[in-house]
């Protein structure tokens, strides 16, 4: 069976961006004080905050920001530019898988 995933609370989150910022603690000092389970989840989080998108800490589960859908307090500015980097994104990746296809059919 699946394992219950683990709710954080936003104050958590923000504290361990805050131990993380430090450089005082390791990744398992921070998981052993709160119970994180995997490295990844901080690495998560620290993500969103350098990208600014420190919005998605109080998001509950199931409820992540998805493209398009982000705070409306955005501007039209805002939400143009983040689209024009989903698509710069997107992009690359299909060139990649091009790069691959192209690589898998050549032998």
């Amino acid at each position: 069976m699946g394992e219950k995933k683990n709710v954080y609370s936003e104050e958590v989150k923000r504290n361990v961006i805050e131990m993380k910022l430090s450089g005082e603690y390791t990744n398992r000092q921070i998981m052993e004080k709160f119970g994180i389970r995997n490295k990844s989840q901080i690495m998560t989080w620290m993500r969103w905050f350098r990208k600014g998108e420190e919005h998605r800490l109080g998001q509950p589960i199931g409820k992540q920001y998805s493209f398009g859908k982000g705070p409306e307090e955005l501007s039209e500015v805002d939400q143009l530019k983040r689209k024009i980097d989903y698509l710069e994104i997107k992009n690359e990746i299909l060139k990649k898988y091009q790069e691959i296809e192209r690589s898998w059919n050549q032998k």
